[in-house]
Parts: structure tokens; C-alpha cells; sequence
């Protein structure tokens, strides 16, 4: 059974930071891109950042979290990370982990999905 498994969230003051992980199992994903996405109450999920395989994998993020989140993986852990600093209110959302083993665009078309953590900033 293929799974993906958030850790790290949390309840974090504005300007404060956390590493969210998102571990595989079931199956590698170290040749497909791994994203992650978040949705605050009342909204629409939404894309925040994604990061190719190989060597020399690409990252990609939303323009609102540039120059403050990251995103990396270790494919010998099958394990995803996002690093976000720097946190605002407006980034309290369920974050989640996602694994996409189609070509096509980054920002959709995921397969599979974890089933998300919380992160709350207060200000």
C-alpha cells in the first residue's frame, strides 16, 4: 500500500519557522516529482511548491512563498522536506505532500496524496 506521511506541523508565532517531512513508502518516488500543497479554511487548495528528480532536479514554488520556503529531498530516506521561514498568518493551512507519476504539468495532476498537517501561525 502506497503512502505518504506529513510530520512537522505545528502551531508557530509569525516570523517563526518549521520543517514539514512527508515520507513515502510502498513505492519509490525518487523519479517523480513531489510537490506540496496547502489549504486554509474556507479556500481552495492551492499549489506551493514542487521539486524534480535526478541529479539535478529543479524546484518550483508559488510566488507568495519565494525567497522563504524550500523544498528538498533525500531519495535514500524516499522523503520530502519544506522548509518554511519567515512564517505570516495568511500561510495557516492543512499542508500536504503529493507524488506525481504522470508527465504534465507541476502544478496538477497529482497521484497520490497525504493526508496533510496542520500549520498555524499566530500573529
Amino acid at each position: 500500500q502506497v503512502q505518504l506521511v506529513e510530520s512537522g506541523g505545528g502551531l508557530v508565532q509569525a516570523g517563526g519557522s518549521l520543517r514539514l517531512s512527508c515520507a513515502a513508502s510502498g513505492r519509490s518516488f525518487n523519479d517523480n516529482i513531489m510537490g506540496w500543497f496547502r489549504q486554509a479554511p474556507g479556500k481552495e487548495r492551492e499549489f506551493v511548491a514542487a521539486i524534480t528528480w535526478g541529479y539535478s532536479s529543479k524546484t518550483y514554488y508559488r510566488d507568495s512563498v519565494k525567497g522563504r520556503f524550500a523544498i528538498s529531498r533525500d531519495n535514500a530516506k524516499n522523503t520530502v522536506y519544506l522548509q518554511i521561514n519567515s512564517l505570516k498568518p495568511e500561510d495557516t493551512a492543512v499542508y500536504y505532500c503529493a507524488a506525481k507519476t504522470s508527465s504534465g504539468s507541476i502544478y496538477s495532476a497529482y497521484d497520490y496524496w497525504g493526508q496533510g498537517t496542520q500549520v498555524t501561525v499566530s500573529s
